[in-house]
């Protein structure tokens, strides 16, 4: 257990710059009862003491309520689709807005966005999926 009052030779938590990671440290010098360098045990870097990072939480692109969306989106969609007209999928191809594209992994699909110049987003039974095109 860390004491509240910090000294020189203390073991303390902190991130390492050479390990990149959260490691055990001993204090090297305070300044004003903060610490200012510390020695890492693991690599034996002495450098800057920086505070353990806090680990981020992981999120996903899409949540739950985007892929009910996706999912409502597709099945109004559907109806309009004619499978005979869907061009095949190549990422060779150019592809124009709303274009129907029968993909070989994923299926129908709409184009439902152009992004840049190479590539598109489309909307397949799935959901959303962002495809190379030239």
């Amino acid at each position: 257990m860390q004491s509240t009052t910090l000294s020189i030779g203390d073991p303390i938590e902190a991130r390492c710059t050479k390990c990149r990671k959260n490691t055990d440290h001993i204090i090297i010098t305070l300044e004003e009862k903060a610490p200012a360098k510390v020695q890492c045990n693991t690599c034996t870097r002495k450098h800057k003491y920086r505070a353990p990072t806090v680990p981020k939480k992981t999120t996903t692109r899409q949540t739950a309520k985007p892929k009910d969306a996706d999912r409502k989106e597709w099945e109004s969609l559907q109806s309009e689709m004619d499978s005979a007209k869907a061009k095949t999928y190549s990422m060779t191809e150019s592809y124009k807005l709303n274009a129907l594209i029968n993909h070989p992994s994923f299926g129908l699909g709409i184009v439902q966005r152009i992004i840049g110049s190479q590539k598109i987003e489309v909307l397949f039974e799935e959901g959303r999926k962002t495809m190379r095109c030239q």
